[in-house]
């Protein structure tokens, strides 16, 4: 096997040893185990071992399912973006907003439709931060406005508009159905039926959020998970300075 040839790793390198976790719609019990069993051998895994079984409600068992893969990746084919972004600190990403824009930048962000969860875009937003990283409304360059949870994108919109805002951030923790999918295209279209896409610099944040899946949606960027604060910030104030043509 080539250095580009590759398996996921266990015990030894190329074992193609993989965890699985899901749930059957069916009574826990051997034949649970056995159908769980014979479901990943049809996902072309082999010495598979059922380690856990817990029914979790009537009729619905969750399985911890050991398995080795059968399938190698040539990795050398493997291509993936990620935002384009020089990875700033709380000082400079102040300094750089007030040197060359010698104003705050104004960012709204909410986490859209029916999505009660709003800890993607507190970790982003609330002053506190995550992760020992500040959030952006402890950034004196940054005025920052966070809308919470369950905001329609008109809503979010409107507050866009009404505090003059540079920068959208729009947060989908939920996904289920590609829920986020809609809602994430739901808000491009409201932008760019009122004309004012170009506007903004949108940023796309959540836990099945790519880079690529951003901008294919029509975003400037996409944050996935172990996003930092000063990530964002990093992007925002980097393309706000582009922006505006001063470096």
């Amino acid at each position: 096997m080539t250095d580009d040839i590759i398996k996921p790793y266990g015990d030894t390198l190329n074992d193609g040893m993989v965890q699985l976790a899901f749930t059957l719609p069916v009574p826990n019990g051997p034949r649970a185990k056995k159908a769980a069993q014979m479901y990943v051998a049809k996902l072309n895994f082999t010495n598979i071992l059922v380690s856990h079984a817990r029914e979790i409600a009537e009729n619905f068992t969750y399985f911890v399912v050991y398995g080795k893969a059968i399938p190698e990746l040539d990795f050398s084919t493997v291509h993936a973006s990620e935002a384009s972004v020089e990875r700033l600190d709380f000082y400079q990403i102040n300094e750089l907003i007030k040197s060359k824009l010698n104003r705050a930048v104004r960012v709204v962000g909410a986490s859209i439709g029916s999505d009660a969860h709003s800890v993607g875009i507190d970790a982003i937003m609330n002053m506190k931060g995550y992760d020992q990283d500040y959030g952006l409304e402890r950034y004196p360059q940054l005025n920052a406005f966070n809308m919470g949870a369950q905001v329609p994108c008109e809503e979010l919109f409107k507050k866009a508009v009404a505090e003059k805002a540079d920068v959208i951030l729009v947060s989908q923790t939920v996904t289920q159905k590609e829920t986020h999918i809609t809602n994430f295209t739901e808000m491009i279209e409201l932008l760019e039926a009122e004309k004012v896409r170009d506007r903004f610099i949108l940023i796309a944040g959540g836990p099945r959020i790519t880079n690529d899946l951003a901008v294919e949606l029509g975003y400037d960027a996409g944050f996935g998970p172990g996003t930092r604060p000063s990530h964002v910030a990093s992007f925002i104030a980097t393309a706000m300075v582009k922006a505006r043509g001063r470096i």
